[in-house]
């Protein structure tokens, strides 16, 4: 439903793939609530993604861009600043990549040079978007910034790996640098922390669908949706939310504050059979 809620706004989109991206979701919601925006992914992204076809239903420019690199955030915000006709009140950070995971290499037994690049990608980027955006002025008064996160940056979950500790400095990086731009500039920074959501990136952790059974079964509102964590961003970036920041938003029916509950207590299971090696040992990883 349209309330025009980002009327007259313009805002930078990072991380839209395919229609399975929350941030797919984000930039038709933003738009459908009266933004202006521009979209950004990796190059090799664009090229292999949909995010073509998303541009032209929205009639916004993509500006291909490694977030890892200050010079090609330097060129979004440089580019977006002047396509959208100044600097921009919002930005969607949803980006994140996790090879450790996808090698099925355990949480004790990680390669160095993939922890580099899961925290380069999916958290250090965040800072360094951040900064960029902060030198460049690209970014205006009351302005808001959110990046997509996970529980697992607090809490243990199986199969998340590396990526949790990726989720914990993002956070991080949300309180710290929101501290200063909102002194500075009353730019507001948050992190939602999504239900477990079928995209691209989460499927490549292990036992994901047991994963949204399990949550779904747990929150007493069901898993949020894709759609639904794109109204809730919208919400972020609009000027009902202007002064909350440096927060950390759970946005996942209250999976977060549930310990047991009777519908994933009545369907608890014993059998680890499909997580054990060849002796008989289970793989805590």
């Amino acid at each position: 439903m349209n309330y025009n809620l980002l009327k007259g706004k313009k805002g930078v989109i990072f991380g839209a793939l395919n229609e399975q991206s929350i941030a797919w979701k984000v930039a038709e919601k933003a738009v459908e609530q009266g933004a202006i925006i521009t979209l950004t992914n990796t190059p090799i992204a664009v090229r292999m993604g949909e995010v073509d076809e998303l541009s032209k239903k929205l009639n916004c420019e993509i500006i291909p861009a490694d977030a890892t690199s200050v010079e090609d955030l330097q060129e979004v915000f440089r580019r977006s600043m002047e396509v959208l006709g100044g600097p921009v009140d919002f930005v969607l950070h949803s980006i994140g990549m996790l090879p450790n995971v996808r090698k099925r290499r355990t949480y004790d037994d990680l390669d160095y040079d993939m922890l580099d690049k899961t925290l380069d990608i999916s958290a250090v980027s965040f800072h360094k978007m951040i900064q960029v955006a902060k030198k460049m002025n690209a970014v205006a008064e009351y302005g808001s910034i959110v990046a997509l996160s996970y529980v697992a940056a607090q809490r243990t979950f199986f199969g998340y790996n590396d990526m949790a500790d990726a989720k914990a400095l993002l956070e991080s990086i949300a309180r710290s640098f929101g501290y200063i731009y909102g002194r500075e500039k009353n730019v507001r920074i948050n992190t939602i922390s999504q239900s477990p959501t079928p995209t691209t990136a989460g499927s490549g952790v292990k036992g994901m669908d047991k994963l949204m059974d399990f949550a779904d079964r747990m929150s007493p509102l069901g898993n949020a949706s894709a759609d639904e964590c794109a109204d809730y961003c919208v919400m972020m970036f609009s000027d009902f939310t202007r002064k909350v920041t440096m927060q950390n938003l759970f946005h996942d029916g209250g999976f977060s504050s549930v310990g047991m509950s009777l519908r994933a207590m009545a369907t608890y299971q014993k059998g680890l059979e499909e997580y054990m090696d060849a002796e008989g040992n289970i793989i805590y990883g």
